[in-house]
């Protein structure tokens, strides 16, 4: 869809800042910028550049129509207005207080020098567990973590920064990315309260990249850095209607990124577009000295935005298994249905794959590699920390500091996750050992890489998950069950694509292939998003009731 750019001389008129949006902080940001800096009018822009693509948006700034402090203005306003008030999401944990500033600076630059390329100039938010050197403290979400300015980008941070993008701030997610409880309540975190889904706000945004998922669907940044050890990524993409890709473990530096394990983890990119994540992917992608999981990177990335030339399913094969196809929901029954039609005629063939995959097998060998993972990763990335006002140096220090902190911390759900971690035995431990060869085999080797051998496969594809559930603080997720183990356990990449709306919440379809595998899923997807078109935009309803296809049928028929 086009943006008519003809509107954008609305750039030209300006309202009062809104109240609190220059100053607003949570109690772990900084003190904030220099009032000349920070009080400065808001535009009036049209809703349609909030949702433009990064290329529509790099166009209009090329053509002089509006500018990057425009658009950090733009998004400031925007997440004042839906996600502070109005419908309250909670996506965005603290705003940047130099994003202004560095706006500026790329502005001037792009007047003198020209643009550094498709980022230059462009508002992204980093999900909390990912370093950023700007004066918002890298917190994970939690209390514990509230102090901790390291005054260090991440590698993948700095890639952005160099490629000309704005870091507008940070994104709410899943406390401690969702490793802290078995019973958790996705979206959560002490520094961030709740995040809510933009359209249904009393459904789920998944997790852990929740507020990732639900400020790009809510047009609060032109994209999102999100991470994913296990569906972090794929989940909030699916249920807030965007596109989000996991890349193969080591395309992207995990170095300081707060981690849950070594063998799964990755940040990626969560847009509104394909093309969008593909143009964020070559920027992040690359190998650090500081991360060996990255020693192919360099080779390995590839110009995934030229990869989308022409990209077609005409004679592609997609296989699915038979028990990882549409679960019994009568909505993503029918989005399921109609995605296979859409790929059938657009010339792919689909087969179903009788089999079944091993997942007892896979989750069971999963476990205590995360578990493990995490109690040796966490101590790792607490010794590193300057001192800074963070005094947990270890997963013990964290289980102690929820305690001591319980009212705030424990209130909704416990630590279980933490304390079963706390009592493995070390990356050493023979059971470990054994937990992580079978479990990449069991997923990678043994299914994943077989089948695409075996059926001749592109792509194997599913359901990523189903639509978003209602929020229950009191009993938890009621998770109904998703498609993102076998390639987070195998470490493969991950790509969904919205398929639509059931009865108002989207969902995704999933493309899953081998390793290093990025610039064919991508284009594979960018052909698909062709035929089946974007999810539309949120609604900010109140619940599902009100959706226009379910709403009807809710009174009686008299």
């Amino acid at each position: 869809m086009r943006t008519h750019f003809h509107n954008l001389a609305l750039v030209l008129l300006y309202t009062a800042a809104i109240s609190g949006c220059a100053s607003f902080a949570p109690p772990h940001s900084a003190p904030a910028a220099e009032p000349a800096t920070q009080a400065i009018v808001q535009p009036v822009l049209p809703e349609s550049v909030a949702f433009a693509s990064i290329e529509e948006l790099q166009a209009g700034m090329a053509q002089g129509r509006f500018s990057g402090v425009d658009l950090v203005r733009l998004y400031q306003a925007r997440i004042e207005m839906i996600d502070r008030s109005g419908p309250t999401l909670r996506a965005v944990l603290a705003l940047n207080p130099d994003a202004l500033a560095d706006a500026q600076a790329l502005d001037l630059e792009r007047r003198t020098k020209g643009p550094r390329g498709p980022l230059h100039g462009i508002p992204v938010l980093i999900k909390d567990n990912i370093e950023t050197k700007d004066r918002v403290a890298t917190t994970a979400g939690s209390l514990a973590l509230k102090d901790n300015l390291t005054g260090r980008d991440a590698p993948l941070v700095a890639r952005l920064r160099a490629a000309g993008a704005i870091i507008l701030g940070k994104t709410n997610l899943s406390e401690w990315a969702n490793i802290r409880d078995s019973d958790s309540t996705s979206g959560w975190s002490a520094m961030g309260g709740l995040t809510r889904n933009p359209h249904a706000r009393d459904r789920s945004a998944c997790g852990s990249s929740s507020g990732s998922g639900a400020a790009v669907a809510a047009g609060l940044a032109a994209a999102a850095i999100g991470t994913e050890t296990d569906g972090s990524i794929v989940c909030p993409s699916s249920i807030n209607g965007i596109v989000g890709i996991k890349p193969t473990v080591g395309l992207v530096s995990r170095s300081h990124v707060v981690p849950i394990s070594s063998s799964q983890d990755t940040p990626g990119p969560m847009t509104r577009s394909v093309r969008d994540a593909a143009i964020m992917l070559a920027v992040i992608a690359g190998s650090d000295s500081t991360d060996p999981a990255t020693a192919q990177a360099d080779a390995r990335r590839g110009d995934y935005l030229a990869g989308l030339g022409g990209a077609s399913l005409a004679g592609k094969r997609f296989g699915y298994f038979k028990n990882y196809g549409a679960p019994a929901q009568i909505g993503l029954d029918a989005l399921w249905a109609r995605s296979l039609a859409a790929l059938r005629s657009a010339g792919a063939e689909v087969i179903v794959m009788e089999e079944e995959p091993p997942n007892d097998a896979i989750g069971a060998a999963e476990l205590p590699v995360l578990l493990t993972e995490l109690k040796a990763g966490m101590a790792t990335y607490l010794q590193s920390l300057p001192a800074n006002g963070v005094t947990a140096r270890s997963l013990a220090d964290l289980i102690a500091f929820n305690k001591a902190h319980a009212d705030q911390e424990l209130a909704l759900f416990g630590q279980s996750t933490f304390e079963q971690a706390e009592a493995t035995k070390g990356l050493s431990d023979p059971a470990y050992l054994k937990a992580v060869a079978d479990s990449r085999r069991l997923a990678g080797k043994d299914t994943l890489e077989r089948v695409m051998k075996q059926y001749k496969l592109d792509a194997v594809i599913a359901p990523t998950t189903g639509p978003a559930w209602q929020i229950d603080v009191v009993n938890g997720d009621s998770y109904t069950g998703g498609n993102s183990t076998l390639a987070a356990v195998s470490g493969f990449p991950h790509l969904t694509v919205p398929m639509g709306l059931a009865q108002g919440l989207p969902a995704g379809l999933s493309f899953m292939g081998p390793a290093w595998g990025e610039g064919r899923l991508l284009a594979l997807g960018a052909a698909f998003e062709a035929v089946i078109g974007p999810a539309p935009r949120p609604r900010f309803a109140p619940s599902v009731d009100s959706a226009a296809d379910v709403a009807p049928h809710l009174s009686p028929t008299r």
